[in-house]
């Protein structure tokens, strides 16, 4: 008889135990991708602060062996391949960036202006954020 008790407390867990336990990875599992979400939002802000960053010294580059900046119609791609709609292409000393533009954090592509609204003398370029619309707060761009 003893050792039929003893076999029946070895048993596995009881059902509020295991419910009990799960309902607790739930709420930290919950915890953590709430406390996620910021984190993640600033990384991709930061992400696209770094390429517009890295823009730039490529287009001093084309300014320095073209003589202006791209037009606003020429756009980024003015970096990679030569515009058509030059007046003296074989200024053009590029690519000025080995890799293609990429696609913003939020994978829209970057925008481009020149002359700059922000910045008269130079260009402006700019991600549209997590909404995807410009002229908004969340628009990330070289001005400051």
């Amino acid at each position: 008889m003893k050792r039929a008790e003893r076999n029946r407390r070895r048993g596995g867990f009881t059902l509020m135990e295991v419910l009990l336990v799960l309902m607790i990875l739930v709420v930290l599992a919950s915890m953590a991708a709430l406390a996620y979400g910021p984190v993640q939002r600033k990384m991709k802000v930061d992400a696209a602060k770094g390429q517009i960053g890295l823009f730039e010294p490529a287009l001093q580059m084309y300014e320095l062996a073209v003589g202006s900046l791209p037009t606003t119609s020429q756009g980024l791609e003015a970096l990679r391949s030569a515009p058509g709609d030059m007046a003296n292409s074989s200024k053009w000393d590029g690519p000025y960036l080995t890799k293609p533009i990429p696609a913003d954090p939020w994978n829209n592509a970057y925008q481009y202006a020149c002359p700059g609204t922000h910045n008269s003398e130079g260009c402006d370029i700019w991600s549209n954020g997590a909404d995807g619309i410009s002229g908004t707060a969340d628009d990330i761009g070289n001005w400051k």
